[in-house]
């Protein structure tokens, strides 16, 4: 039995089985914390795989070389820089009222007809340096402005904007989970970029420009009473200018893409090409920008230096516990590999048939329904598909085409076990059931379209 279990394709693959199902019965029916779920499941997989203890957890002399560190450390030292960069990015822009400026710019542009597409376009935009829930909060009296003066249904505009937050955090960097997809998968983040806009956009259309404007008509919805006497707060004073915040957010995008691309178009170790490849590095693109943005966003406009390092101190906070997670599902990636796991995996799929592509956006969906958490989601599938690629040679371009798929599958059907579910069921006023039936179905639209694009580019790459 034991023999069966360590060294067959059968034996591994039901080890593998028994894995998730005692991670999901943890995290879910227990509540244990997703990062101890992990650890312990990981350390107790790889003890029945029969791995060394050695090997598991080192030794008291010396255990750099364990599993334990190994995993945690591979995939920490790539994201932790860029996951605190970017959440000290979305903060400053967030306290300098970037967003009102953003999102005021655009209602002018488009006018009230076209209201919706304008928040669309302002969680689009926005939501590239800040957080989900965050957008939510600086934007949604925004929302109840523009649905009140329309007298529309709140669906009309809150939907666009939930839409648009979503895409950036599901696929674009430097959003936790496209970054942890990246580093688990090794691949550039300028291409997980670059697809992840590629495929992202056409979702945000039909999930959020035509799904929104066919349920708003059929479903009126009221701004929430309590949320319109917030209304009144005063609007800030000497705000930014709409071409500076604009600048700001654009700023690492377009040197992280510089430094990809400059990688392949430019000649090869040329002074110019090293100058794109150093600027292009996600932590130095991301910290020129933090600089930046704390000095023409921040200290230009009366921060001193402790309100800045308060604002920093307070929005650094979350991060300490997603950090844990991705180092945690790291290391469960890590015993996959080892024990032997993910190559029988890759052989199954084969077997099958499956693109592995396909499989990725199955696994994914499935944790993320199960449990809830993109994020465990995310880095979860990435241990058990990163070993399943190593003999497939795949290009970057298809490696972050894997991991839009993965990313994709992580935000689907989101419902009661989302905390994303209950804060947009709550800040716009919109019943339990009302939100299965909009927020639950766009985020299942997004997740489907953008995997479909994605498959399909996967198809003729």
């Amino acid at each position: 039995m034991i023999h069966w279990l360590q060294h067959t394709t059968g034996g591994l693959l039901t080890l593998a089985a028994v894995s998730i199902a005692v991670l999901l019965l943890l995290i879910i029916r227990f509540k244990v914390e997703p990062f101890i779920a992990l650890i312990v499941v990981g350390l107790l997989t790889a003890l029945a795989a029969g791995l060394p203890v050695g090997t598991i957890v080192g030794t008291a002399q010396k255990t750099s070389d364990s599993l334990l560190e190994k995993g945690f450390g591979s995939i920490l030292g790539h994201v932790t820089a860029i996951i605190g960069l970017g959440t000290l990015l979305g903060a400053i822009l967030e306290k300098s009222g970037g967003a009102r400026v953003l999102t005021s710019a655009l209602l002018r542009a488009f006018g009230e007809k076209r209201a919706p597409l304008a928040m669309g376009l302002s969680g689009l935009i926005f939501g590239i340096p800040v957080f989900f829930d965050i957008g939510i909060f600086v934007l949604a009296p925004l929302v109840y402005v523009a649905a009140r003066q329309g007298g529309r249904s709140i669906l009309l505009y809150c939907l666009p904007l939930l839409a648009g937050l979503s895409v950036t955090h599901a696929f674009i960097p430097p959003h936790p989970g496209p970054v942890a997809a990246a580093g688990l998968l090794h691949v550039d983040l300028g291409w997980v970029i670059l697809m992840g806009a590629v495929c992202g956009i056409p979702a945000w259309f039909i999930s959020g420009v035509l799904f929104p404007s066919w349920i708003g008509k059929r479903k009126f919805i009221p701004v929430p009473e309590e949320m319109i006497v917030e209304d009144s707060e005063e609007e800030e004073e000497n705000p930014p200018s709409l071409g500076l915040v604009s600048a700001v957010i654009a700023t690492p995008l377009v040197l992280i893409l510089a430094g990809t691309f400059g990688s392949i178009w430019l000649p090869q170790d040329s002074a110019i090409a090293g100058v794109a490849a150093f600027l292009g590095t996600p932590a130095v693109a991301l910290t020129i920008t933090v600089l930046l943005a704390s000095w023409l966003l921040g200290i230009r406009r009366g921060m001193t230096g402790a309100q800045l390092a308060e604002l920093s101190a307070a929005s650094l906070r979350p991060v300490a516990m997603l950090l844990l997670v991705v180092g945690a599902g790291a290391f469960f990636g890590a015993v996959l590999s080892a024990t032997g796991i993910g190559k029988a995996v890759a052989g199954s799929l084969h077997d099958a048939g499956l693109p592995v592509i396909f499989a990725a956006y199955v696994i994914s969906c499935g944790l993320r329904i199960a449990q809830g958490s993109a994020t465990v989601a995310i880095v979860t599938t990435g241990g058990i598909i990163a070993p399943t690629i190593g003999d497939l040679h795949y290009s970057q371009v298809q490696l972050a085409l894997l991991v839009v798929a993965i990313a994709a599958g992580s935000i689907i059907a989101s419902h009661v076990n989302d905390g994303g579910f209950w804060i947009v069921s709550r800040y716009f006023g919109i019943s339990v059931a009302d939100t299965l039936k909009t927020w639950t179905v766009l985020e299942t639209l997004l997740s489907i379209s953008g995997f479909a694009v994605a498959a399909v580019l996967m198809a003729v790459m």
